[in-house]
């Protein structure tokens, strides 16, 4: 428990006044994924704020190759990190080597079981919202192993949020939809539903199994959950300014800036 409680110091300090550490994975012998989390918590225990959602990450599975990873993982999110989109520039200076994740986020009426098919899913679900995670690595060059991104609250930075969308037919062709993310006006990258292991829906399904089983806070009615990115995760520098577009969907086009 001492070397965790370490371990989740370094890790908060890192967070808390922003700057980059070597990877656990490297420092630590047999850093592996229950002590990851086990660091999360402590650091969850020292950061003091309320959990009101989670963020899922890596569940797109053509980015873990290149960021030598081998599976999805989760983190918190807090009444701090969750914002709405607006036209006032979000400062980057709170995060390292932030990176931009355009997604699905969704709100839970309820806690559904983890077995429950798509329309269960649905039912359980307040509304569906486009929203913009940043992300960003304590380790330098985004080199790190799964665990380190886990200990590291899952890379989480903040959710930017855009208007909420109650379910509706459209929710059952999540997979299906298509994202157009542009910077500065000029075409990124076109992202799909069906990046998200197969859908945004399953992304909800993994993070259900993955925390009933854990030792980690269990979910609850009202979390809010941001189900994985669309597209690659796009290195971030002030003044510039960024919108997604969702095809196929009703929810809304969003835009952010950033300073």
């Amino acid at each position: 428990m001492a070397e965790i409680d370490r371990l989740a110091g370094e890790v908060h300090a890192a967070l808390t006044a922003p700057h980059q550490i070597p990877p656990l994975s490297e420092t630590t012998p047999d850093f592996d994924s229950v002590a990851a989390y086990a660091v999360s918590r402590s650091v969850r225990a020292l950061r003091a704020e309320p959990v009101v959602g989670r963020k899922i990450g890596f569940t797109n599975q053509t980015l873990w190759a290149r960021y030598g990873v081998s599976g999805p993982m989760w983190g918190d999110m807090t009444p701090r990190t969750i914002l709405r989109v607006s036209d006032a520039p979000v400062p980057l200076s709170p995060y390292c080597e932030p990176r931009l994740e355009p997604e699905v986020a969704l709100k839970l009426r309820y806690v559904p079981d983890a077995s429950s098919d798509d329309a269960a899913l649905i039912d359980a679900i307040e509304w569906f919202a486009p929203a913009f995670e940043v992300v960003h690595s304590i380790y330098p060059g985004w080199q790190f192993a799964l665990t380190d991104c886990i200990a590291a609250n899952s890379l989480h930075g903040a959710l930017l949020l855009g208007p909420a969308e109650p379910p509706g037919d459209w929710s059952q062709n999540l997979a299906q939809l298509s994202l157009e993310l542009t910077r500065n006006g000029a075409h990124v990258e076109t992202g799909r539903g069906e990046n998200v292991m197969g859908g945004p829906l399953n992304a909800l399904r993994y993070l259900l199994e993955g925390i009933a089983v854990s030792a980690d806070k269990q979910l609850a009615a009202g979390d809010i959950i941001t189900t994985g990115t669309l597209t690659d995760a796009w290195p971030l520098s002030p003044g510039e300014r960024w919108t997604a577009q969702y095809i196929g969907t009703p929810l809304q086009s969003i835009t952010a800036s950033f300073s």
